[in-house]
């Protein structure tokens, strides 16, 4: 199969099933409801978590420039025109789920002249770092909200099922690792003056070199600083929606953490912009704290649906932005 047309089915077939999701977690969810719950929020509230959201994507390109240092031969990456690929990242998500991080470090490529596996190291960095402080979350999460957590975690996950099966395979998982290094390696060797596989090792090396970009960043402490104030501000943007809408304007601020939680939790799902499994996931959370139905489902869609309206109308603006950028021309070198 060509690998155009097994790349369009796969975003079909992840679109399809977002949709199925989406279509059954609303199908009983009549237009009037939908009419008066939106009616009834207080728009303040819904506005400013948008401006609050808005201020967390430049936030991250202001951070994502940080992990970049200024070769002779490349443009510096301002924060701006780190925020405005960052932009394009998360639109271009929208259509090809996690095809955002290598469409925002192309931009940088083609505008800026940085090495593409250079840029994706730093990506690569980000990732560790968000995986960190999610990790930090949840365990926030449940810590303030332990016995709950700890009833949706065996709900969600047979736990016990889980280690059983990963301690039952586990010599088959390191034995195949081990077959599988080996043969990169010997496949290495024997190729390792073919333009190909010079091109890879280059690739890697890119890589790598962005990946220590942390231990050399010229402002670690803003970079720290930052990375604590976007999952900061991921909390306030949900806070700030559950104040404007009426049923969930009783919320604690743990309760409001674990929906947090529900929610990346559903964000990660392979699907695009976490249409369907976002919306089943706050939903669930929020019928468990007491919220009726209806308004759990209305209100994952308001949060959801506001954000996606931001990102397109910001990433469209970015992306129309860059474009007129000419393309960044290595300088000639006499």
């Amino acid at each position: 199969m060509h690998p155009k047309i097994k790349q369009v089915l796969q975003v079909a077939l992840s679109l399809g099933i977002a949709l199925w999701i989406f279509w059954f977690l609303y199908r009983d969810i009549e237009f009037d409801q939908l009419q008066a719950q939106l009616a009834s929020s207080n728009w303040f509230w819904i506005l400013l978590s948008l401006l609050i959201a808005w201020a967390g994507y430049w936030l991250r390109g202001w951070r994502w420039a940080l992990l970049f240092r200024q070769e002779a031969d490349q443009l510096p990456v301002s924060s701006n025109r780190a925020y405005h690929a960052v932009m394009v990242g998360y639109l271009v998500n929208l259509l090809i789920p996690r095809a955002g991080e290598v469409a925002r470090c192309t931009v940088l490529t083609r505008n800026n002249g940085i090495p593409l596996g250079q840029a994706i190291g730093t990506v690569l960095v980000e990732r560790s770092v968000d995986l960190l402080f999610m990790a930090a979350t949840f365990f926030l999460a449940f810590l303030l909200e332990s016995q709950l957590f700890i009833s949706l975690a065996g709900e969600l996950v047979d736990i016990s099922a889980l280690t059983s099966s990963l301690l039952d395979k586990l010599p088959l998982l390191v034995g195949g690792t081990a077959v599988f290094l080996l043969f990169l390696y010997l496949l290495g060797k024997k190729y390792r003056n073919h333009g190909l596989v010079n091109k890879f090792q280059l690739f890697f090396r890119q890589l790598l070199s962005g990946v220590r970009a942390i231990g050399n960043l010229k402002n670690p402490m803003g970079f720290w600083i930052s990375s604590v104030i976007i999952w900061i501000i991921y909390f306030l943007t949900l806070y700030t929606v559950s104040q404007g809408i009426e049923s969930a304007a009783n919320l604690s601020g743990s309760q409001v953490l674990l929906v947090m939680v529900m929610g990346t939790i559903g964000m990660i799902a392979p699907v695009q912009g976490g249409i369907g499994t976002f919306h089943a996931l706050v939903a669930y959370i929020l019928v468990v704290f007491g919220v009726p139905e209806a308004d759990g489902k209305i209100f994952a869609a308001i949060i959801h649906g506001t954000q996606m309206l931001l990102v397109i109308g910001v990433g469209l603006i970015s992306w129309i932005l860059m474009l007129k950028i000419p393309a960044w021309k290595k300088p000639f070198v006499s």
